[in-house]
């Protein structure tokens, strides 16, 4: 009777070890799993840098359908608009500030006007910015896995604004702007950190101020300019829906036509 205590406590230490081992064995999947999240991360974040860089030696055509659906979803109004377009970027005591330059071409015709206005989408094909450093932190990210997209594997990255944190998109209500908690998920090319597509929504939460649900979804596409052999992947349509308690509306941006320009010059690109 007195050895049984020791069986015990021996079937105790058991215990104990097998329970160290599995911690030792299980543990490491985690930390490596977070480890490639940081530095796929760094490598987009990298990658948007980059591109702000570019962004302003550039411009482009833009095609912009506004469109106002009834409850069944059939279009009721719609105005179709072509722009020279052309981000500006700023930065001044650390903020970041990008200004969308929308100017009809020479010789457009001037458009009839709606009786009804319809919804003005800006800045949605700088979403990306949720991966920019000066934003990231304002994120949290989550890897799910990879999925083939127009031939290419990609990996997903789920994203989900912080509430209280700063955001790279607002929306505008009588002269007062509400950041947008938003969440979506981006496709991106694990080995240089490209994003390819990118979704973001707003689902809950603004209804107060109207909002009722936000959807949207931008795609990139490789441009290559004359003087380089260099692959740029640029904005190449941002679609974006949103619905109130009474409305319902639909925009879509077309980007082509990118040039890349200096002081006095200005070029063509080379295929898109």
């Amino acid at each position: 009777m007195k050895e049984r205590p020791k069986i015990v406590r021996l079937v105790r230490a058991m215990c104990l070890f097998t329970w160290v081992v599995a911690l030792w064995v299980v543990s490491p999947e985690p930390v490596a799993a977070q480890e490639q999240l940081d530095v796929l991360l760094e490598r987009t974040a990298k990658q948007v840098s980059s591109f702000l860089d570019l962004i302003s030696e550039m411009n482009c055509t833009e095609r912009v359908l506004q469109e106002k659906l009834a409850d069944n979803g059939k279009v009721v109004e719609k105005e179709a608009s072509t722009f020279d377009y052309l981000i500006i970027l700023s930065t001044s005591d650390g903020e970041l500030n990008l200004v969308e330059s929308r100017i009809a071409p020479e010789g457009a015709k001037q458009q009839k006007k709606l009786r009804a206005p319809l919804l003005i989408s800006n800045g949605f094909s700088t979403l990306f910015l949720v991966f920019h450093p000066y934003y990231a932190s304002s994120f949290q990210f989550i890897r799910q896995g990879e999925e083939s997209l127009n031939g290419r594997m990609l990996t997903k990255i789920h994203f989900q604004h912080i509430p209280g944190m700063r955001s790279p998109a607002a929306l505008a209500v009588r002269g007062r702007e509400y950041p947008l908690d938003l969440n979506g998920t981006a496709w991106i090319d694990a080995v240089t950190g490209i994003i390819a597509q990118l979704t973001a929504n707003v689902d809950s939460g603004m209804e107060d101020v109207g909002l009722r649900t936000l959807h949207s979804e931008m795609r990139f596409t490789p441009v290559t300019f004359h003087d380089s052999p260099e692959s740029f992947w640029l904005p190449a349509q941002a679609t974006v829906e949103v619905e109130t308690h009474h409305q319902h509306w639909r925009n879509t941006h077309r980007f082509s036509d990118y040039k890349r320009f200096s002081v006095n010059t200005k070029e063509q690109i080379a295929k898109q």
